[in-house]
């Protein structure tokens, strides 16, 4: 069996870790305070909490409402799919192999459960 390319060659991959170490951070600044339901306001003790407001406020009227589907979805990607995401940087970057079905899981998972309600209730 051969051994895999080293990252240097695979630049699809390098494209994936910079993608999701991205995703890692949106949901540490946006998914972690939906999801627990901290209240976005402008005035918030918590600077994530005023980022979230400010951004919701100018760009994502939906965002700001607060649902609680919305919640369950920001919670989903905080709690849930944050832990992946680091898993997943790990073996993209160490080649393993393994880390490709759970990868279309997650796919299917982030379809699923984000973007079907969220362009349905836009």
């Amino acid at each position: 069996m051969s051994g895999n390319l080293p990252l240097t060659k695979r630049p699809v991959d390098i494209f994936f870790i910079c993608i999701f170490a991205i995703f890692i951070v949106t949901c540490i600044i946006s998914d972690s305070v939906e999801g627990l339901g901290i209240p976005q306001v402008a005035h918030s003790s918590n600077l994530l909490a005023q980022w979230n407001y400010t951004y919701s406020s100018s760009y994502d009227p939906l965002y700001g409402k607060e649902e609680v589907w919305l919640r369950f979805i920001s919670g989903t990607s905080a709690f849930l799919y944050l832990p992946f995401y680091v898993v997943l940087i790990l073996s993209l970057g160490k080649g393993w192999n393994r880390i490709q079905i759970f990868a279309v899981i997650y796919a299917t998972m982030s379809i699923s459960l984000t973007a079907i309600p969220i362009f349905g209730a836009e």
